[in-house]
């Protein structure tokens, strides 16, 4: 072969094939994963048949340190009578072999078994798959609350749905109030910008992306928009392909004012009239406050209105007692709980 038959660069052939490698060992992780996954239910439910959940017992508890002995010395570690016990939790907290996904690996169904309510269970099983969540980012995304986030948003009843149906989600149920942002590592410092918040945001793009749900892209920064000779900067634009819409978020450090709800009424006009392409949905807005009145909201927008949100953020990961306060969720529970009742009884 002479010379100028070459038409790659090394460089660019390895690039290839590094791909193709990277590609075929995740294909065989995947495999390896899902086969495991598949065995620990299996033994789960073997466990599950001969003694059910009574390894009190002595027969009970005399198998597990039976099974765990003889499997450890034929396979290595991972089969201590805890790993079992996980094991057949897995079979009880899944019954349904059908139901397992390849996509999940066993330290994703470990935290989902800890998950009492099956809705919710079943909603962080299925946008771990559908956003591609690492184990990393489903136990951040349960530690914050996700669903139950999305549960106080307007329209409660439909979130496990409209999720589950992108093409008929609406603006308002995927807006979440709070925003969870301790990843930025705020938390603490006692003086910073609108700039500084900005710029940690940037920093960690993908946590943020992830903390404003499925769907959106990164568009702009500072965008500037002008007319009549003034100038406008828009803090962060963003794109969701579920909505078909782009999404302007303004940054504010303190309580929020109606002119920060007019300003954005400005953003999403001016995005309305000279942004939108064909086939986009209307822009929506979001200010981002770190406080606010939801009667100054309320007076402020139409009662119609379905473009221009505002939330709150934190800098911190609150408790779970904090978030019940925050989102008033003791309130609904009852709420759905009497409701239940009421059907049960017609």
């Amino acid at each position: 072969m002479s010379d100028n038959q070459i038409t790659k660069q090394p460089e660019e052939s390895y690039k290839i094939i590094r791909n193709s490698v990277l590609t075929a060992q995740s294909k065989v992780y995947t495999a390896v994963n899902s086969a495991m996954v598949q065995a620990y239910w299996e033994i789960g439910q073997e466990i599950h048949k001969v003694c059910g959940e009574n390894d009190r017992a002595e027969y009970g508890k005399k198998l597990l340190e039976y099974l765990s002995e003889h499997l450890t010395k034929e396979f290595g570690k991972g089969f201590t009578v805890a790993n079992l016990k996980n094991m057949r939790q897995f079979y009880r907290t899944f019954p349904i072999r059908q139901t397992l996904s390849s996509e999940l690996s066993w330290s994703h169904y470990n935290l989902l078994m800890r998950i009492e309510d099956n809705k919710a269970r079943e909603f962080y099983a299925n946008e771990s798959v559908k956003g591609n969540w690492s184990v990393r980012q489903l136990k951040r995304q349960i530690g914050a609350f996700y669903y139950e986030r999305l549960l106080a948003s307007q329209d409660k009843d439909s979130v496990t749905n409209e999720m589950g149906l992108p093409e008929k989600v609406e603006p308002k149920n995927i807006i979440r109030d709070p925003y969870v942002l301790e990843f930025l590592g705020l938390e603490g410092k006692t003086s910073f910008y609108e700039k500084d918040l900005e710029q940690a945001i940037i920093n960690h793009l993908q946590k943020f992306l992830l903390e404003l749900g499925r769907g959106f892209s990164f568009v702009a920064r500072q965008q500037k928009i002008t007319f009549d000779g003034r100038h406008f900067f828009i803090d962060l634009v963003f794109y969701n392909y579920i909505l078909k819409c782009f999404v302007i978020i303004d940054l504010k450090l303190g309580d929020l004012t109606h002119q920060d709800l007019g300003q954005m009424q400005m953003y999403v006009n001016y995005y309305t009239r000279e942004m939108m392409n064909e086939g986009d949905n209307p822009p929506i807005g979001i200010v981002l406050c770190a406080d606010k009145s939801d009667q100054v909201v309320k007076y402020t927008l139409p009662e119609d209105n379905n473009q221009i949100f505002a939330s709150k953020y934190k800098l911190y990961l609150p408790t779970e007692e904090e978030f019940k306060k925050e989102l008033n969720l003791d309130n609904y529970v009852k709420k759905k709980e009497n409701e239940s009742k009421n059907n049960v009884k017609i």
